[in-house]
């Protein structure tokens, strides 16, 4: 008569060909049933951990067998709870069945891949290891770098359908323990069918209707990670994401990104300003030239005010819609750019920028002027390559400009004012977004608005923890 554990597994996993399960029968009445997925284990760990030592088990003469002894896997579990058998045997483990006792033994199939090289977060100097799609492998890639018992791990198990490892990284005598419980809170009340990308958290966690503003950073680099975690932040490991979340993050986090920790201060706070620069260029240059040319004419130079009228001359639409219809086209072509294979997607897209625009001039639709400032526009938003922080520029300069297409200047203060105001009421789990600048902290202020030399880098910031600032030469 089959074992109830076994016709339990055998009906849950109905209609599912790639079951195996093996029969080895050790006497007259007793059996010991094997039972995996061929598609997420491996056959050979499964014959060199469990078959070869099973059929010899009946040269062993106790009536109660140690199985964790007799089959000596690299990871062997007792499963006392037959609710847990569905998440063991879909995650690799090889399922070994004797009478009521149910163990599970890690035989998981190599299917990852190598450790990449950073692909969306490149750098020319520093570490080129980057996460996979393998949640050891990223907590290794994270503890290779940080050797210490004080870096604490809670996990989770999240997704009904899906039941994704998720974890929990932090410094326990750094990080601060109200964050820490309150992302603890957030990451249990989950409940949804499948988590299939570290983001999914990351939408869930935080309010994502809240604002344009990413909350959270994701980032591919375990040496970022491994900075944000000694700063005094925590971390999310996801499985089957290449990605770890960062919280809390700031502003400034994705205006100036981590390379920077690797040139040296003098010459990185340069490319800092132009940051800056470019953030304010793209978010309001389309704005401030239609509210010049409609609205504020007299502050523009007469020769030149006369060469944009020449310029203009014989274009049937007003200035804005000049720049949306360019605007337009050129969204078009960075997500074209986006979706085409590496090999020949910005060829495409330089081809397309080149034909459309001088296309449009000759056709009498839009002025050159007109090209020359969406094209700058544009060149200034590739300075960041956070896909929600681009997003949120596009929301932002449509704001502008429809501000300064009603108001002129006095609209583009507005549009300044109606920002300021909005990301200065944003909170990152607790912590003011707009930090270090609102409300200003030096500390922290030194390590990412600019960079000071490492040598001066001695303090954590206070608002990421109150317990133990000093990182830097000898403790008081």
């Amino acid at each position: 008569m089959e074992n109830r554990i076994v016709r339990r597994i055998k009906d849950e996993f109905i209609d599912i060909p790639d079951l195996v399960m093996k029969k080895i029968k050790i006497s007259f009445l007793d059996t010991i049933y094997v039972l995996y997925l061929e598609s997420v284990s491996s056959s050979n760990k499964v014959n060199d951990y469990i078959l070869k030592n099973l059929s010899n088990i009946s040269s062993f003469k106790t009536k109660k067998f140690d199985f964790p002894s007799i089959l000596p896997s690299p990871n062997t579990k007792e499963i006392k709870n037959i609710d847990e058998v569905e998440y063991f045997i879909t995650s690799g483990f090889t399922i070994v069945v004797y009478k009521d006792s149910i163990y599970g033994i890690e035989t998981r199939a190599d299917i990852n891949r190598g450790i990449p090289t950073p692909d969306s977060e490149p750098s020319p100097n520093g570490p080129k290891d980057a996460f996979t799609e393998n949640y050891q492998i990223n907590m290794g890639l994270i503890k290779k770098r940080l050797k210490s018992s004080k870096l604490k791990t809670k996990e989770y198990t999240i997704g009904r359908k899906t039941l994704t490892k998720v974890g929990l990284l932090y410094f326990c005598d750094i990080a601060e323990d109200e964050l820490v419980k309150k992302v603890d809170e957030l990451l249990r009340k989950i409940d949804i069918d499948g988590i299939l990308d570290s983001s999914f958290i990351g939408k869930l966690i935080s309010d994502e209707n809240k604002t344009h503003f990413p909350l959270y950073q994701l980032s591919e680099r375990p040496d970022f990670v491994s900075k944000a975690l000694l700063e005094g932040k925590i971390a999310i490991v996801v499985d089957t994401s290449p990605f770890v979340l960062i919280l809390p993050s700031f502003f400034i986090d994705f205006i100036n990104p981590g390379i920077d920790e690797y040139h040296k201060s003098k010459n990185i706070n340069f490319l800092k300003v132009i940051r800056f620069i470019c953030f304010f260029l793209s978010m309001s240059i389309p704005a401030i030239y239609i509210a010049l040319v409609n609205y504020n004419q007299e502050t523009i130079p007469t020769m030149l005010l006369v060469s944009f009228s020449i310029q203009h001359d014989g274009v049937p639409f007003p200035s804005i819609i000049e720049v949306l219809i360019m605007l337009f086209i050129c969204e078009m072509l960075r997500e074209s750019d986006l979706r085409f294979p590496n090999a020949y997607g910005s060829a495409i897209s330089i081809l397309g920028a080149l034909v459309l625009g001088d296309a449009a001039v000759a056709a009498g639709i839009v002025s050159p002027i007109t090209i020359i400032i969406i094209a700058l526009t544009f060149m200034s938003s590739l300075m960041f390559t956070e896909i929600e922080i681009t997003s949120t520029l596009r929301s932002l300069r449509l704001l502008f400009i429809f501000s300064a297409s009603f108001f002129g200047v006095l609209g583009l203060l507005f549009a300044l004012f109606y920002f300021l105001i909005r990301i200065n009421r944003l909170e990152s789990f607790g912590k003011p977004y707009f930090y270090p600048l609102i409300p200003f902290d030096k500390t922290y202020f030194f390590k990412t608005v600019f960079k000071s030399p490492l040598k001066k880098d001695i303090k954590r910031s206070s608002i990421l923890t109150h317990k133990n600032k000093i990182k830097q030469g000898e403790k008081v």
